[in-house]
């Protein structure tokens, strides 16, 4: 199964890329919006929105830097990891707010959408997602290794909604200490789950690349499974 790039309207009228990937048969399906690393709509995030799709999620990965610099996808090298990098720290995050909106709007007039949107989003993809949890934007959502959430702690208390969080024993993106201010600012919010994987480094979901670990992915793919399963179809 495979999807395709397409283009979405935003409310301000603009066109934006975005790759749909959709299940086989009929639905109705649960939506996803998969937020992508700093490398923007990749191959590798292609593919997750395709193995979502095969989940029977109706998925949708959208140019995150269509305000920046559209079309830019960037692959793992070290001259693109510093683009993707100076592009992920200068996004507008209160204009993102709004483009969110504007993609679970997308996904929900798809066909065959049941009317539920979740989000999943890694590095990046995982802080936009924690972002539009605390705003109220989807209707669930998972974040693999989110960066830099100790920014934004006084939103945690917003947090209304089911909220998934995948973290790294090693990861240097994320220190540890980040990631016990994210579990104190979240404590007794029972619409919050935060798992930590023993071993794994930033990054450890990403197939074909290093630092990938194929059991803290394995685990960390059920629980997502389970918990969009949960919150998502029915």
């Amino acid at each position: 199964m495979s999807g395709q790039m397409t283009e979405i309207t935003m409310t301000d009228g603009t066109a934006v890329e975005a790759y749909v990937a959709k299940p086989g048969g009929e639905g109705p399906w649960p939506g996803l919006v998969i937020l992508s690393e700093v490398y923007n709509v990749n191959h590798w995030v292609r593919e997750v929105a395709d193995g979502y799709a095969e989940q029977g999620y109706l998925c949708l990965a959208p140019d995150l830097y269509w305000r920046q610099e559209p079309g830019r996808y960037l692959n793992y090298n070290p001259q693109d990891q510093q683009v993707a990098r100076s592009l992920g720290y200068s996004m507008d995050l209160d204009a993102f707010t709004g483009d969110m909106a504007d993609y679970v709007t997308t996904v929900k007039a798809m066909d065959g959408c049941n009317g539920k949107v979740g989000t999943v989003g890694y590095c990046l993809g995982g802080k936009l997602v924690y972002l539009a949890m605390a705003r109220g934007l989807a209707d669930a959502g998972v974040g693999y290794y989110a960066v830099q959430l100790d920014k934004f702690l006084d939103e945690a208390a917003n947090i209304a909604r089911p909220l998934m969080l995948h973290f790294a024993e090693l990861d240097e993106h994320v220190p540890q200490e980040t990631v016990a201010m994210v579990k104190e600012a979240t404590a007794g919010n029972a619409q919050v789950e935060i798992y930590d994987y023993r071993g794994a480094d930033h990054g450890f979901n990403r197939h074909g690349y290093p630092p990938f670990d194929p059991e803290a992915a394995r685990v960390a793919l059920e629980r997502s499974l389970a918990f969009f399963g949960r919150n998502l179809r029915g």
